[in-house]
């Protein structure tokens, strides 16, 4: 299903629309929206600026420009290169993506970490996203959100999912957060984007919030499981050597030793040697937008939601035979 809608009913929609219009569509001619508005603005875009609409194209088809910063490997995870990010603040500078417990890197921010952030933010006067996905997706301690620290609250919007928290992938709701000069134009924009969201859902959240007690809880002890069983699979395979996340679903293995056993040089070659060597499939660094000059792409990100402790185990069996193989 994913981004295109339900393939049932993308074909039944290319039959009726075409039939009524002397045509001929297949499934692969829809796409299935939230409403008839996003389609106005989502053409647009289609047609003047194609390409994934991640954080990069979004901003740039707005006449921006987008600065990637970076991470840095550390024996406990990935921690901010906080040097690099602070170099990169211009005058011309709006704004900060903020991804704490994140994909691909299921990095967290230390309360350090996140300080030196909103101390770069304020020092800039600069509006801060807080992409908090995973906010209730941990495994220990208390979750921190940068709304907490002082002098945040009134330059941050929260973007708010409901799909991690609750398991609501495909129902599709979500929100903003944030200070009501920023919200208010949010709402103009919902007015000729989707026009409103599916009411029935919005529904169903006001009854799930209140009785939010052990959901979320069950979610994580099932995560955890598999997040043990992939880094004791990963770990045993030889040039691994990865910690693991107290956050999301996501591990980000540094595969570089395993590229130069194999004597590979492009990460897609290792992907694809994969896939067709022993059936076990995973994004890489390339998937997740620019590399900031200089940095090697020698990643790969697996994700553990969807599946179980015993199939993570075959897998990554699997996937130690491929990688060690010369």
């Amino acid at each position: 299903m994913c981004g295109r809608g339900d393939s049932p009913l993308r074909t039944a929609l290319a039959a009726d629309v075409g039939s009524k219009r002397g045509v001929r569509y297949s499934a692969e001619n829809v796409s299935v929206q939230p409403g008839g508005k996003p389609v106005i603005g989502k053409f647009v875009s289609a047609v003047m600026n194609p390409g994934y609409p991640i954080y990069e194209s979004q901003i740039e088809y707005q006449g921006g420009v987008a600065v990637p910063y970076g991470y840095v490997e550390t024996p406990s995870g990935f921690a901010l290169d906080l040097d690099a990010l602070a170099a990169s603040v211009t005058p011309r500078t709006v704004a900060i993506f903020y991804n704490n417990y994140q994909n691909p890197l299921g990095a967290q921010s230390t309360r350090q970490e996140m300080e030196a952030v909103a101390e770069l933010a304020i020092a800039n006067d600069l509006w801060v996203l807080s992409d908090d996905a995973y906010y209730e997706m941990r495994y220990g301690g208390e979750p921190l959100c940068i709304v907490n620290l002082p002098g945040m609250q009134e330059r941050t919007a929260i973007l708010y999912t409901c799909s991690k928290r609750f398991a609501m992938t495909g129902w599709r709701l979500g929100a903003a957060i944030g200070p009501k000069e920023v919200i208010d134009v949010f709402n103009k924009l919902n007015t000729n984007a989707e026009s409103c969201t599916t009411h029935f859902i919005q529904h169903a959240l006001v009854d799930a919030i209140p009785g939010d007690t052990s959901g979320p809880d069950a979610i994580v002890a099932t995560l955890r499981a598999r997040r043990d069983a992939a880094v004791a699979g990963l770990n045993a395979i030889d040039g691994i050597s990865i910690a693991a996340p107290e956050s999301t679903f996501y591990l980000f293995p540094n595969v570089s030793k395993v590229m130069e056993r194999k004597g590979l040089t492009d990460i897609n070659d290792l992907m694809r040697g994969a896939l067709e060597a022993v059936d076990v499939s995973f994004c890489t660094r390339k998937h997740f937008g620019r590399p900031q000059p200089g940095k090697e792409n020698n990643f790969i990100r697996l994700a553990y939601s969807g599946i179980s402790v015993a199939d993570i185990e075959v897998g990554l069996q699997r996937l130690k035979g491929y990688f060690e193989a010369a």
